[in-house]
C-alpha cells in the first residue's frame, strides 16, 4: 500500500496556486509541451541557465529586473504605453515566464518560434515618451538594456537566494547562455561574462533616471499588487528582497529606502525562508512510501 507523505496535500495545493499565477490557465499544457516534446534544445541539462531559471529565486529576480528596467526612460515609456502592466499584470508575468521557460527548456524549434513571436511584437511597439523622445521596442539599444537588467537580476537573485549558487565559471556560463537568447532577439554583441556585463551596465548609467512612469510603476509593483489580502504578506517579503538586491544607484532615483541592518537581520533571512518554501511547494513531491 502507498502511504501519502505528511504535508503532501498542502504542498500540492500551494504548488498549484503558485503555478497558476505564474504560468496562467495554459500552464499545464505549456509545461507538457515544453518538457515532453522530443528534440534538440538550445541548452543541455547541465547548463547554468537551467539551474537559474528553474529555481524559486526567480520570483525575487523578476521583481528586481522590473524595477531596474524602469530606470531607462524610453524602455519605461514603451512598457507604460503598451505592456498592460496595470490592466493585465498577471498576463504580462505569464507571458514573460512562458518565454523564459520555452527558450530555456523547450526544443530549439519551439524556442525559435517564441523568439520570432516576440520580435514581431516588438516591431509594432513604438511611440513617444513624455519627454518627446521617440522609442521603438525593436531598437537594439533598448533591447540590450532590457536584456542586461534581466541577466544581472536573475543571476544576483540566484546567488543570494538560490538552492545551489553557481561558482565563478558557472556565473560566466549563465551570462554566456543568455547571450544565445539575446542574439536571437536582436541584441547586438551581448555580454558573455561578468566583466562584460558590469561594463555594459556601467555604460548605460548616464541614460538612467526615474521618470514619473517609473515611480508609478515602482509603487504599483511594491505597494499595490493585484493580489488577495492573504497573499500580500509573502509578496511583501519578495518585494522587500527585490529592493534589497538593487544597488544604491538604482534605489535612490526610485526613492526606495535603504536600511542595511534591518535588511541583513530580517529581510534577507525572510527572503531565503520564503524562497525555500516556494521551492518546496513547486518541486515534484517524493514518491509515496510503500507499506
Amino acid at each position: 500500500m502507498d502511504r501519502v507523505t505528511p504535508g503532501h496535500g498542502v504542498r500540492e495545493r500551494l504548488g498549484r496556486i503558485l503555478f497558476s499565477r505564474v504560468a496562467g490557465p495554459d500552464g499545464p499544457e505549456n509545461r507538457a509541451r515544453i518538457h515532453g516534446t522530443p528534440g534538440p534544445r538550445w541548452f543541455g541539462p547541465d547548463r547554468p541557465v537551467r539551474r537559474v531559471h528553474g529555481d524559486a529565486s526567480m520570483f525575487i529576480g523578476g521583481l528586481r529586473a522590473l524595477l531596474l528596467q524602469s530606470l531607462h526612460p524610453l524602455a519605461m515609456a514603451a512598457v507604460a504605453g503598451h505592456s498592460g502592466f496595470r490592466g493585465d499584470p498577471w498576463g504580462r508575468l505569464q507571458r514573460t515566464s512562458t518565454f523564459l521557460a520555452v527558450t530555456t527548456f523547450a526544443t530549439a524549434e519551439h524556442a525559435q518560434e517564441a523568439v520570432d513571436h516576440v520580435r514581431s511584437v516588438h516591431e509594432g511597439v513604438s511611440g513617444f515618451a513624455p519627454s518627446g523622445e521617440h522609442y521603438h521596442a525593436a531598437d537594439p539599444h533598448l533591447l540590450c538594456w532590457v536584456h542586461i537588467a534581466e541577466v544581472d537580476s536573475f543571476l544576483r537573485a540566484h546567488q543570494r537566494y538560490g538552492a545551489r549558487p553557481l561558482d565563478g565559471a558557472g556565473c560566466d556560463g549563465y551570462i554566456d547562455d543568455m547571450a544565445r537568447v539575446a542574439d536571437a532577439l536582436g541584441v547586438p554583441d551581448p555580454p558573455h561574462d561578468r566583466a562584460e556585463l558590469a561594463e555594459r551596465i556601467a555604460a548605460y548609467r548616464p541614460e538612467l533616471r526615474a521618470t514619473q512612469d517609473a515611480l508609478d510603476a515602482a509603487r504599483f509593483i511594491l505597494l499595490h499588487p493585484p493580489l488577495p489580502w492573504p497573499a500580500r504578506p509573502p509578496y511583501a517579503v519578495l518585494a522587500a528582497n527585490a529592493v534589497s538586491a538593487l544597488p544604491p544607484w538604482a534605489r535612490e532615483p526610485l526613492r526606495l529606502p535603504r536600511a542595511p541592518r534591518i535588511e541583513e537581520l530580517c529581510v534577507r533571512p525572510a527572503g531565503k525562508a520564503l524562497t525555500s518554501t516556494i521551492r518546496w511547494a513547486m518541486s515534484p513531491p517524493p514518491a509515496p512510501a510503500k507499506t
